[in-house]
């Protein structure tokens, strides 16, 4: 381990290197504190032009976007109400208050410290905890790995506890489309509508960008005409322009104060146990496939709010500004956890990574750290140095640019956006097809979004999907067809177990929320 670290370490020194970091992490603040746009939908527009970079340069690039892209979203969350990224919605609750209140730079301070508190939390974590992880995956068959995606499947159902059905359908969905291509076990082509180009599935890089960043630019779209529709006509303004008065008003209540506040030694020791608690919370639910930001958001800002009893939370309460950005900075490297040891990604955003790997020919799990422990070991650096890069870059970016960046047309952006992801699908192997595919999953997300179907079930299920049924397929060849092949092995076993727990979770809610209601 130690001389993967340094081999790691040395490979992250290579001035490139470290350069491609500095870059992600501004990068990441500049896209997080745009509304409408996400690390997912940078990574994914530029996994395509990583193809002709260096693999060390091309993986810190976008380990520096995926580090401080959350941090950046909580910049217009504050100062405008206006949330630059799905994770840093529960930061509007407390954060815009404090602004109201005055407090807006001691609001940002908090942001960007708990922020580099969750981040380095959870970067540590990673470093600790993926390379042993790894070692036990050596031990994994096809029967574990089977249930591994089994369990990954379970987690999802068992976090969604309010939407099981359309998070059962939307997983249904996807396991229907890995099937799409041809049958690991005859050969037959299942689904491809006698389209050549679907003999290999659809493609990773092509669907994610479309989930992504079309179905973000569709989103734009609909709130651009809900805005104009509640209007009146004679001031009926685009979201672009409504933006652009927010910020001169922001910019005029703000020339009184600070931009930027770091919290005291005080406010530092008040705040402690909140970044502890926060970002153990995010930490273990971006380790658990499926559960993502938004749910480690909610989880700790509930946490906080049942200790800090006292507290009026939603009124300017600097918890409530730390919980969340603790938690959702936690996530980022714990979602690689399982990603790097296991091959199973933790969220949408670390599925892109297994598309980097790949393009790099790379594969994830246990063999990463055997075959390319150098790149692995690079990878977690990235993550510890990115959070000590993003501390001062973050400190600086909402003193001197923020309000500038903040004035982007809509319009504009979401031009950007389309053009990058029709020609980063393209691009991908010079297929027209790719394109058409991206265009479709562009559609089917904001169908998703409209109706209110999740979409972690769908992203996960058809990167699992074909791995489920590979060793499914191994697993009965090997126990000559007999299922207790997964309850006869410990670590299947175990894995049986807690998928069973997952499931049953919902069920165990129901009844004490009829408990409560009797």
């Amino acid at each position: 381990m130690l001389d993967g670290i340094a081999l790691g370490f040395q490979h992250l020194m290579n001035p490139m290197v470290l350069l491609a970091l500095l870059g992600g992490v501004m990068l990441g603040l500049v896209v997080g504190s745009l509304p409408g746009l996400n690390d997912s939908i940078t990574i994914a527009v530029l996994i395509p032009v990583t193809f002709g970079m260096d693999a060390y340069v091309a993986l810190a690039l976008l380990c520096g976007i995926y580090v401080s892209s959350a941090c950046g979203g909580s910049y217009p969350a504050i100062l405008m109400n206006i949330p630059g990224t799905a994770s840093a919605m529960v930061t509007t609750l407390d954060g815009y208050p404090m602004k109201q209140q005055g407090k807006g730079g001691l609001a940002l301070g908090i942001a960007n410290t708990s922020s580099f508190f969750g981040g380095l939390f959870s970067a540590l974590c990673l470093l600790l905890f993926a390379p042993i992880l790894a070692q036990v995956a050596v031990k994994f068959g096809p029967p574990e790995y089977f249930m591994l995606g089994v369990l990954g499947l379970a987690t999802v159902i068992g976090m969604s506890t309010k939407n099981v059905t359309k998070a059962l359908l939307s997983m249904a969905i996807g396991l229907w489309l890995s099937t799409i291509g041809m049958s690991p076990q005859t050969g037959i082509a299942r689904y491809t509508f006698g389209q050549v180009s679907l003999l290999d599935g659809i493609p990773l890089i092509p669907r994610m960008i479309g989930l992504f960043g079309i179905t973000s630019v569709l989103k734009m779209v609909d709130e651009k005409r809900k805005v104009a529709a509640t209007v009146s006509k004679s001031e009926a303004t685009v979201p672009g322009e409504v933006l652009q008065e927010k910020v001169s008003e922001t910019e005029t209540k703000l020339q009184q104060e600070d931009v930027v506040k770091l919290p005291d030694k005080e406010m530092a020791l008040r705040l402690l146990p909140t970044w502890i608690s926060s970002s153990f919370i995010g930490t273990i639910l971006g380790i658990i496939p499926g559960a993502g930001m938004t749910m480690a958001i909610y989880v700790a800002y509930d946490q906080v709010q049942k200790v800090k009893k006292k507290l009026k939370f939603g009124t300017g309460v600097p918890e409530g500004v730390a919980a969340p950005e603790a938690a959702n900075n936690a996530v980022v490297a714990g979602s690689m956890v399982p990603l790097l040891s296991l091959g199973i990604p933790g969220n949408g955003t670390s599925a892109l990574f297994l598309g980097a790997l790949t393009i790099q020919g790379m594969r994830t799990g246990p063999t990463l750290f055997t075959e390319n422990g150098g790149m692995a070991y690079m990878m977690i650096l990235a993550f510890v140095i990115g959070n000590l890069i993003m501390f001062p870059l973050g400190y600086q970016y909402c003193k001197h640019v923020m309000m500038k960046v903040l004035k982007i047309r809509s319009e504009i952006l979401a031009a950007g956006i389309i053009v990058l992801c029709l020609t980063g699908s393209f691009a991908y192997k010079n297929n027209p097809f790719h394109v058409l595919a991206a265009v479709f999953f562009g559609l089917v997300g904001y169908l998703f979004w409209k109706y209110k179907i999740p979409q972690a079930p769908l992203i996960l299920s058809t990167i699992v999907g074909s791995m489920m049924e590979s060793n499914w397929l191994s697993s009965m060849v090997y126990a000559d067809g007999s299922v207790s092949v997964f309850f006869t092995r410990p670590i299947s076993l175990g894995l049986v177990i807690v998928s069973v727990l997952f499931l049953i979770w919902p069920i165990i809610q129901k009844i004490r929320q009829r408990k409560q209601e009797t």
